[in-house]
C-alpha cells in the first residue's frame, strides 16, 4: 500500500492534470456535455494504455531506435510552446473543422494533445520505465500499473470538474483563462526544452574538449 501510494504520488506530481484543466477547457468549449465526457474518457483511457505500454516496453524500445528521453523533452516543449502561443493568441491547437463532427474532433484532441503528450508525457513515460526497471516481482510490476490506473482515473475527475468549471465560466471567462493559461504553457515548453537541449549540448563539449 505504501509502495501504490509512493508510485501514485510521484506520478500525479509528475503530471499535474490539473495543469491540462485550461487546454481541456479551451479545447471543448464549444463541444457538447456528452462530446466532453467522451474526450475525457477517451483522452484517460488512451493515456493510462500507452504509459502502461512504455512502462513495460519503453525501455527495450529506446533501445531498439536509439531513442533518447531527452529528445521527448524537445519535442514536447516544442508541441507545448505551439499549443501555449495559439491560446494566448486566443485559439486553441487543433481547430474543430465547420464540416467535422464533434466525435472526430473530440477523439483528436482527447488522443493529441490531451493523452499524449499532456498527461503521458515525457516526465510520466521516464518516471514508469523507472519505476518498471525495480519492480522485481509481479505483484510489485502489477502495484506499478495499478498507480498509473489511479492517476488517470484522478486525471478524469479533474477533468470533469474542469467541465462545470467550463458551464460557470462561461465562453467569455473560458476564453480570458485560455490567454492566462497559454502563457503558463509557453514558460513550461522552455522548461522541457532546455531540460532536454541541455543534454545534448553537454554531449557536444564534451567531444569538443
Amino acid at each position: 500500500m505504501e509502495q501504490l501510494l509512493f508510485i501514485f504520488t510521484s506520478l500525479f506530481t509528475m503530471i499535474n492534470p490539473l495543469a491540462a484543466v485550461p487546454l481541456y477547457i479551451s479545447l471543448t468549449q464549444d463541444l457538447g456535455r456528452h462530446a466532453r465526457r467522451k474526450v475525457i474518457l477517451t483522452a484517460c483511457f488512451t493515456a493510462f494504455i500507452a504509459m502502461v505500454l512504455f512502462a513495460l516496453a519503453g525501455e527495450a524500445l529506446f533501445s531498439f531506435f536509439g531513442i533518447n528521453v531527452n529528445a521527448l523533452r524537445v519535442v514536447g516543449g516544442i508541441l507545448f510552446f505551439i499549443m501555449g502561443f495559439e491560446m494566448l493568441r486566443g485559439r486553441s491547437v487543433p481547430k474543430k473543422l465547420d464540416q467535422e463532427s464533434e466525435d472526430d474532433y473530440g477523439h483528436d484532441v482527447a488522443i493529441t494533445p490531451l493523452a499524449i503528450p499532456m498527461i503521458c508525457g515525457p516526465g510520466a513515460i521516464t518516471m514508469v520505465i523507472l519505476f518498471m526497471q525495480e519492480a522485481k516481482s509481479t505483484q510489485h510490476t502489477l502495484t506499478v500499473i495499478g498507480a498509473i490506473f489511479l492517476v488517470c482515473l484522478s486525471a478524469a475527475a479533474i477533468f470533469a470538474v474542469g467541465q462545470t468549471l467550463l458551464k460557470r465560466l462561461g465562453k467569455i471567462g473560458a476564453s480570458v483563462m485560455m490567454r492566462l493559461m497559454g502563457l503558463v504553457m509557453m514558460l513550461i515548453a522552455v522548461e522541457f526544452f532546455f531540460a532536454g537541449i541541455s543534454h545534448y549540448v553537454k554531449l557536444v563539449l564534451q567531444q569538443i574538449s
